[in-house]
């Protein structure tokens, strides 16, 4: 099943990029994999899947001490300053700094541990009161500086959820809307290569609005089961 996923998955990114012209632009697939067993991981990892996200910051530090060779571990969910001590040094990339305050705690506790974290800033750009993220550009621009002259922290770039919805519009929308604030960003000498959007419901218009990071779960493992910890599946 996850071998026959992966592969529709793959095919489906690749025609997004033949549609939009990125056929030789790099678009990295993160298979999330919160709430798996490291059994499905193990057998990604056989196909050539490198690239994992997780949520919960305390399931992210059990998988890593579990697996970790050759894996690039990804922090995609909310980040809580008192879980910051599970994912600095561990994730190759935290997707969901919103705050020059975790900004903050995260470039303390890197340079505690002699580190730099590669980040991305999440940006709130569908205006949901549920999402997390900046919600605007003053803070955006604020948050970015902090983050770019900080000694312990790298920013890669951007990251952003698009509405839940069937309609294309403001998935597009805010897609575009956080392609937008980079390219300002980058007119301002912040030099951003990164963006994080697009799941398994609107991958292939993220990719047709320029995601490189992609962060797809259910399309590749299935419907999650959560009756169960991931530990006893």
């Amino acid at each position: 099943m996850l071998k026959e996923n992966l592969n529709i998955v793959q095919q489906k990114i690749s025609d997004a990029k033949g549609r939009s012209g990125r056929e030789n632009e790099t678009v990295t697939l993160v298979a999330v994999s919160k709430t798996e067993p490291l059994r499905y991981i193990e057998e990604l990892l056989s196909y050539g899947v490198r690239d994992f996200g997780e949520n919960k910051a305390q399931e992210f530090r059990d998988k890593y001490n579990l697996l970790n060779s050759g894996i690039n571990w990804h922090f995609i969910g909310h980040l809580q300053k008192n879980k910051i001590k599970y994912v600095v040094g561990k994730a190759a990339l935290i997707h969901s700094i919103d705050s020059t305050d975790i900004a903050e705690a995260v470039n303390k506790k890197a340079a505690d541990l002699g580190v730099s974290q590669s980040i991305l800033l999440e940006v709130n750009t569908s205006g949901e009161e549920s999402k997390f993220g900046i919600r605007n550009e003053k803070d955006l621009f604020e948050i970015a500086s902090f983050c770019k002259n900080a000694s312990n922290l790298n920013l890669l770039g951007l990251m952003t959820m698009a509405p839940f919805t069937k309609d294309e519009a403001p998935i597009r929308k805010s897609f575009s809307a956080l392609r937008e604030m980079k390219e300002k960003l980058n007119a301002q000498g912040f030099g951003l290569t990164e963006l994080s959007m697009g799941m398994t419901n609107d991958y292939e218009i993220a990719v047709e609005e320029g995601a490189t990071i992609l962060r797809v779960g259910t399309a590749i493992f299935g419907e999650r089961d959560y009756t169960k910890p991931w530990n006893q599946k």
